[in-house]
């Protein structure tokens, strides 16, 4: 998987824990660094995200409450701050989010791991019964229509 890894100085530390992590794992990961502030890296990830060039990014900085309020701006984007590994994997079954935000302030690199593994390997709408699950994918068209009137046609995110 196309994996964007980025963030801002806070973050860079645990940056370099999680990118170490996906690489052993056999992912694609595309650093974007970690000198840039929080917001110009979360809108490169969110911008790559949207063109098709990375199918989801995890992005750190002191909170990761930063670069989640910056990447969710941009449509197809939904980004989840997750401070543990059952979070991170409601965060993929609920809410189908495609960025992980992490806190290099509050998150130690062991904990990260941990983190990103069970949000990597959670699948949207795992766990769930057929009834739920059929809501849940509803939701992400009726998400889709509010992105549409939002953002206007020609919304180019991938889902």
């Amino acid at each position: 998987m196309r994996i964007a890894v980025g963030a801002d100085n806070f973050g860079a530390e645990l940056k370099d824990a999680v990118k170490a992590h996906l690489t052993a794992a056999g992912h694609d990961v595309q650093d974007l660094g970690g000198e840039a502030p929080y917001y110009a890296t979360a809108a490169e990830a969110a911008r790559r995200i949207g063109h098709g060039q990375a199918e989801r990014a995890i992005l750190c900085c002191g909170t990761g409450m930063g670069m989640a309020i910056i990447a969710n701006k941009f449509p197809g984007v939904y980004a989840a701050v997750c401070e543990n590994a059952e979070a991170a994997e409601k965060s993929r079954s609920i809410n189908n989010s495609n960025v992980l935000t992490l806190g290099g302030f509050l998150t130690t690199p062991e904990a990260a791991r941990e983190i990103v593994h069970r949000w990597m390997s959670t699948e949207f709408t795992a766990g769930w019964n057929p009834e739920i699950k059929a809501w849940l994918e509803n939701s992400m068209k009726d998400i889709a229509l509010l992105e549409e009137r939002q953002f206007g046609a020609g919304l180019q995110a991938k889902k």
